[in-house]
């Protein structure tokens, strides 16, 4: 059952922290999405329900998901959000939802100590290589990357090597629209 939007944007779009009511439409964009790695429904309910304060959910004016990000804080390193995924369906693409994503997860409290951010990305995925090098930019932090896990990590699965992008240090004070 699609929810009507409550704090849409000028541009018709609602950013809002997930629930596990998402997990089903979050599947189906994520399939929709080339070149992301799909996910079990199930796996898409845990994110919405254990890290809805550093993930989330954009919807149109329509009810319809048309952008997720699914992140939490590093254990061990509070100084650290990981973006496990980023998506932005078809009807939401070239207006800059991405970043947009990013800047209001970034600017909750629950990411108020954050000073990096980290990421992987493949090789070949152009967009997320173009998004988080232009977020870096745009914020003045720095950026490095090595390859964090090898394709034969990922066994007979036909995978290419995962780089991890850092990002900063930056203040999410510095985070602006």
């Amino acid at each position: 059952m699609k929810k009507t939007p409550i704090n849409l944007s000028d541009d018709g779009l609602d950013f809002r922290s997930p629930d596990t009511e998402d997990g089903a439409a979050i599947h189906s964009l994520i399939e929709n999405c080339d070149p992301l790695d799909l996910n079990s429904i199930y796996s898409y309910l845990i994110l919405c329900q254990h890290f809805p304060e550093t993930s989330v959910t954009v919807e149109d004016e329509d009810g319809d998901v048309v952008g997720f990000v699914s992140g939490y804080i590093k254990p061990g390193h509070p100084d650290v959000w990981f973006v496990w995924q980023v998506a932005v369906g078809p009807k939401a693409r070239g207006k800059g939802v991405a970043k947009r994503m990013l800047k209001e997860i970034l600017r909750r409290p629950a990411c108020e100590n954050v000073r990096f951010l980290e990421t992987t990305i493949t090789p070949n995925n152009k967009a997320s290589w173009a998004l988080f090098t232009s977020f870096a930019e745009e914020i003045g932090a720095e950026t490095e990357d090595r390859v964090l896990f090898q394709g034969s990590h990922f066994g007979e699965e036909d995978h290419e090597e995962e780089h991890l992008l850092r990002i900063g240090p930056f203040h999410p004070k510095w985070i602006t629209d």
